[in-house]
């Protein structure tokens, strides 16, 4: 059985995106959560980053390449049609190299409601891209998802934004705030969110990026930190 080790998932949207496709797609796996900031990832990944995924003693690392590791074992993983899987494949090489504004402005914290007070105009055009991205693969596959009529790893790859705009408000179109609530609502992004809401330790680099981005208007996670080394 594969083995993909994760860090925190109120923070890591790297770690999210093969956990999504593999329980989307049914792919048996053990999960192995590591904390951010207790200093194993160096133990299980050559960067010392998550995720990586372990296939008996071979390792994996990095999402990309986590997810063709398991399209050239699992069908389905990318869509079956050639262009909805060229443009797929774009998309979500895209979102793991791009969207650095995004990603320094709006860091992943599920758990936290924030008002960005002024969001800068790099913001703005990384917001304005993944919109134009999102109602792009809708209209030419017909939805409901990026790539057509089922789940694949464009879905996953950009599953984080749409936490991410539960918790920043983002503004969007009204295609692709609809495709936002339709990836919150499923069962495994569920499952994921519920977990990072009881997490029961904090990691101060992630929690200073969310409180630099702007005003926190509600903290709903359920669970004090008990853990001194990440308070």
């Amino acid at each position: 059985m594969y083995r993909l080790y994760i860090g925190n998932k109120n923070y890591s949207s790297w770690s999210l995106r093969p956990w999504l496709l593999m329980r989307e797609q049914e792919i048996s796996f053990e999960e192995v959560l590591i904390p951010f900031g207790d200093g194993a990832f160096e133990a299980v990944s050559p960067t010392a980053k998550v995720p990586c995924l372990k296939d008996g003693e071979r390792s994996v690392w990095d999402s990309l390449a986590i997810i063709e590791y398991l399209a050239d074992r699992h069908d389905g993983v990318w869509p079956a049609d050639v262009d909805a899987r060229a443009w797929a494949r774009c998309a979500a090489a895209e979102m793991h190299s791009g969207f650095q504004a995004l990603r320094d402005e709006c860091t992943m914290n599920c758990g936290l409601r924030v008002h960005i007070a002024f969001p800068s105009p790099a913001l703005g055009r990384d917001i304005a891209r993944i919109d134009e991205l999102w109602r792009e693969g809708l209209s030419r596959f017909g939805g409901p998802y990026l790539a057509g009529s089922k789940f694949t790893a464009v879905d996953a790859f950009f599953a984080p934004v749409a936490l991410r705009q539960q918790t920043y408000s983002l503004t969007l179109s009204a295609p692709a705030s609809q495709y936002a609530h339709l990836v919150r609502g499923l069962p495994a992004v569920n499952e994921w969110y519920e977990a990072a809401l009881a997490e029961p330790y904090r990691d101060r680099v992630h929690e200073d990026e969310a409180q630099a981005a702007g005003a926190i208007i509600a903290d709903l996670r359920t669970r004090f930190c008990t853990h001194k080394a990440f308070c």
